[in-house]
């Protein structure tokens, strides 16, 4: 891509952070929507468990809005992680599937073996089906629109 064709930095991480959020949001939305009946205000009160645990579940609207704030933070942190990482290693931008779809791999084994541990939400092992469903969101929804972005910003 020719740097006339490129937008700034910021603006691809706008950009990268708004899709990566809302593809992985409307994804769980709808699987645990289909799969269980799981309402969205439930989707983002557990996002806020990471925080404040079970109590979350009792919030309402206001830890439910918590939840959105968290997973668009998450996310904006997820785009910003690629792209500081495709400066040095530009071959991240050069094949950006390829390397997005590793890098979606990355995030979730993290998400689901370090962080979610590590927070005050409940975990354990996700059934097969919830494991892979979530393995592609996250090379799919996630990680390849993380390079897209990168590979669009002026560096």
């Amino acid at each position: 891509m020719s740097m006339e064709g490129r937008i700034p930095a910021s603006r691809a991480l706008l950009y990268g952070t708004l899709a990566v959020g809302v593809l992985d949001l409307l994804d769980a939305f709808v699987f645990f929507g289909l799969r269980s009946g799981v309402r969205p205000i439930r989707i983002l009160h557990s996002i806020a468990s990471g925080l404040l645990g079970r109590a979350s579940f009792a919030g309402g609207w206001r830890t439910a809005t918590l939840g959105l704030a968290l997973h668009f933070f998450i996310a904006f942190v997820i785009v910003l992680v690629f792209m500081m990482a495709s400066r040095p290693l530009p071959w991240l931008r050069r094949h950006a599937v390829p390397a997005g779809l590793l890098y979606g791999l990355a995030v979730y084994l993290i998400m689901t073996f370090v962080v979610v541990p590590a927070s005050a939400a409940a975990s354990g092992t996700p059934p097969w089906p919830v494991a892979l469903n979530g393995v592609l969101i996250h090379m799919f929804g996630v990680g390849v629109p993380a390079a897209l972005a990168a590979r669009s910003a002026k560096v």
